[in-house]
């Protein structure tokens, strides 16, 4: 059988690796696809770089354009990321009727509904694994493990470098700008760590996790996004102290009035496996009706771990490249005219509990003052906790976890406590979830 003929575009961390692994594990992709698996030509920025030692047989090109375009090749790889010119390349190959693996989440939720209409009439298969955290299999386990289920919700820590901050807060006390600083400084975080640290980059992968899970088209701009740059080291002391865990967390559930798709911080109970998860590390946790409770953990970034991903798409798509394009795995799981558009709930109607936090005088009635308030929100209290002031200090810290309630509710709940005159500085608030099956 003739080999598949790969063309690379992007020779960064990952690409290389990925050439890397191609190389080194041709025998045993080989024994696994059934065919040899090559990379012909690549495209990087500044081709005078070169491909990585033993890669030297690769063609390289300073013209991505001219990878697509080579008619020799079965497969383009895309490794830029971005939104441009990635779009247009992916696009360009699957118009020529190449397949297209990418590891690209910012294309395929913002552009992935064009991107797998135009593979679908065009017969070819757009991959992505490694588009949602790194190498571990999470969209394949709910494409293909979980097909017999009815997912019901599923939960991730699904940026590692949020991840990282928040562990550095609670296990060393440290706050969040000197972390962040950390985390730039080992690469973790970029220059501009917007994406990472305003859960833009989890939102995206959220995304694509419930349209695979649900069957609902993309809708990147439904996913409600909060960042963790408000989270204070005393949150996370008190947070600890309740016993919980704060991690910044990905939420996509199926509810009787719509879809819930929100990315944001979160109070988890420790117990959880979820909470656990430390550093670098991503995890998602899958509610579904008959398996129940799945956890699928490891590494959400890096070289070898995306490469992994990307090999193994590359793999897939040699066993059927000469399947009919009707009895593939459809790209988000459901076949495309069964993609149902389910309302996304505004994140006012969500149902979840909460984690205040507010500084208030240190006087006998402010408690009622504030506890009426929730009544009238019809809003019950879990757990009280108060800080009492140090000596010559007039203001205390109170801490309240709620039971679940709207959220529309809590926040008119929030705005009448503010603005109370025993309360000081803002309400602060993290949504709480006991993931237990509920």
């Amino acid at each position: 059988m003739k080999p598949v003929k790969l063309g690379l575009l992007g020779v960064g961390t990952v690409g290389a690796s990925t050439a890397l692994v191609l190389k080194n594990n041709a025998a045993e992709i080989a024994r696994r696809a059934g065919r040899q698996i090559q990379i012909i030509q690549a495209a990087r920025r500044s081709p005078a770089s070169g491909m990585p030692d033993g890669c030297g047989d690769i063609s390289l090109t300073g013209d991505p354009f001219e990878v697509v375009d080579n008619p020799e090749i079965d497969v383009v790889i895309e490794l830029i990321g971005g939104y441009q010119p990635a779009r247009e390349l992916v696009l360009r190959a699957i118009e020529l009727g190449k397949h297209v693996v990418t590891a690209n989440k910012a294309l395929i939720a913002l552009h992935g509904n064009e991107i797998f209409a135009a593979a679908q009439e065009k017969g070819v298969n757009v991959v992505f694994e490694a588009a949602v955290a790194g190498g571990i299999p999470i969209i394949k386990s709910i494409r293909e493990g979980l097909a017999g289920n009815h997912i019901e919700w599923l939960a991730g820590i699904i940026n590692g470098t949020g991840n990282f901050i928040l562990t550095e807060m609670r296990d060393k006390g440290r706050d969040f700008d000197d972390v962040l600083r950390e985390a730039q400084a080992l690469g973790y975080a970029e220059a501009d760590p917007t994406f990472d640290v305003e859960g833009i980059d989890a939102a995206h992968k959220l995304c694509i996790l419930s349209s695979i899970a649900f069957g609902i088209p993309l809708q990147f701009d439904a996913v409600y996004t909060e960042g963790i740059a408000g989270i204070s080291t005393e949150d996370v002391v008190y947070a600890g102290e309740l016993g919980y865990r704060i991690k910044h967390l990905g939420v996509a559930r199926r509810t009787g009035q719509g879809i819930e798709m929100r990315v944001h911080p979160t109070l988890i109970p420790e117990k959880r496996l979820i909470a656990n998860v430390d550093g670098v590390m991503n995890a998602v946790l899958v509610q579904a009706d008959k398996l129940g409770p799945s956890l699928y953990y490891g590494a959400g970034a890096g070289a070898d771990p995306t490469a992994s991903a990307v090999v193994a798409d590359i793999i897939d798509v040699a066993r059927t490249i000469t399947t009919d394009a009707q009895n593939r795995v459809p790209h988000l799981a459901f076949q495309p005219d069964q993609i149902v558009d389910i309302p996304i709930l505004p994140i006012t109607e969500v149902h979840t509990a909460y984690y205040l936090r507010m500084r208030v005088d240190d006087r006998p009635g402010v408690m009622a003052e504030i506890t009426r308030i929730m009544g009238d929100q019809h809003i019950s209290i879990e757990a009280i906790l108060q800080k009492e002031p140090e000596t010559g200090v007039t203001r205390a810290t109170i801490i309240m976890l709620t039971q679940k309630i709207r959220e529309q509710q809590m926040v008119e709940a929030i705005d009448a406590i503010a603005r109370l005159d025993v309360v000081h500085g803002d309400v602060h608030r993290i949504r709480v979830e006991t993931l237990d099956g509920d």
